[in-house]
């Protein structure tokens, strides 16, 4: 079985470019604010006009850079497909659709958690996040700095669907001549969809299958003792019946061959993450405390949030399996995990 992984397409396309990757696939890279710089959108033919997948985070910079794609656009735009409601996935989809009127289609849970964050409504607002942090030891400098940031979320999605088109797990979603089923993913979020194309071999993974990092898994406040890691790991079967040469196309890093190789390595990544964090846990601590553990660098604010998430989402995942115990509140109100071992 390969072992590591081949780039067939080494150099993104330039901002505002395409580049084809497949027969009736285009590649397309628009920037991010953030230590993750860009996210890839994907260009599907639909006779003489194009489906977008994904659509960049909702900033005046990326409404730019559309307002003049779409000025010199030779193929209009007849469907959005939106892989999950994170803003650089979500963000334009509306806005896109207001402007072209190309259909979106996406997963329903998808789109009501984003109405829920969107609307901060209880259990999915920055309270409760930081209600949820505080609980987990987050210290209150921290929290200040993540509630002065208010809503992010509104900013990267300014506006939502009113309708979609529903697709879910299973489905088929045609685009002209091609054929891409549908599988459904969770851990990363409620129900992210990656789309196969078995006569073309090629899969888009979203943010399930990434080259370079791996994908971030979160617990919502609403769902606090939620295994969101063993849900992500559950999820990644699904695409191990697919051809070891499938051509895997992501969210973010290079195209890539070498799917059950990457699957592999994101297991282990899990699995030697886990260890490591269960051997620290020789004495009570928080989700905070073992923030240095799991992660090696500095965090701005930005990073910080998902830290915090992830941390929590891999002690939930070692409690539930067992390897830790979670312990009651002490007196502070701080919850805390101990090694079973």
């Amino acid at each position: 079985m390969q072992t590591t992984l081949d780039h067939p397409f080494p150099t993104p396309p330039d901002a505002g470019g395409q580049s084809a990757v497949a027969p009736g696939v285009y590649w397309l890279r628009l920037a991010l604010p953030w230590r993750l710089d860009h996210i890839n959108l994907w260009l599907l033919e639909d006779g003489g006009e194009r489906v977008l997948v994904d659509t960049g985070l909702g900033d005046d910079a990326t409404r730019e850079h559309w307002t003049q794609w779409l000025e010199r656009a030779r193929h209009p735009l007849s469907g959005i497909l939106v892989t999950h409601y994170h803003p650089d996935h979500l963000g334009n989809a509306a806005w896109l659709a207001a402007r072209t009127g190309a259909p979106i289609s996406m997963a329903l849970g998808e789109l009501l958690l984003a109405r829920a964050v969107y609307a901060q409504l209880p259990g999915f607002d920055t309270a409760a996040m930081l209600t949820q942090f505080r609980s987990h030891g987050l210290d209150e400098a921290s929290l200040t700095r993540l509630e002065a940031r208010g809503n992010v979320y509104r900013r990267g999605v300014p506006e939502l669907p009113r309708q979609i088109r529903r697709l879910a797990d299973g489905d088929e979603f045609r685009v002209g001549t091609q054929r891409w089923r549908v599988i459904a993913g969770m851990g990363h979020s409620p129900e992210h969809l990656a789309l196969h194309n078995a006569e073309a071999g090629v899969l888009i993974s979203g943010d399930m299958l990434l080259p370079r990092i791996s994908t971030h898994v979160a617990v919502p406040p609403a769902i606090p003792e939620d295994d969101a890691v063993e849900r992500y790991l559950t999820s990644l079967q699904a695409f191990m019946p697919l051809p070891a040469e499938t051509l895997v196309l992501p969210s973010h890093g290079l195209p890539f061959r070498g799917l059950h190789a990457r699957i592999g390595q994101l297991q282990a990544h899990h699995a030697e993450r886990d260890a490591k964090m269960c051997a620290d846990l020789d004495t009570p601590r928080s989700a905070a405390d073992i923030l240095a553990t799991l992660f090696r660098r500095e965090l701005d604010a930005h990073q910080l949030m998902f830290a915090m998430s992830e941390a929590i989402a891999h002690l939930n995942h070692a409690a539930a399996a067992g390897r830790l115990r979670r312990l009651e509140p002490t007196p502070d109100g701080v919850v805390r995990f101990l090694a079973t071992d």
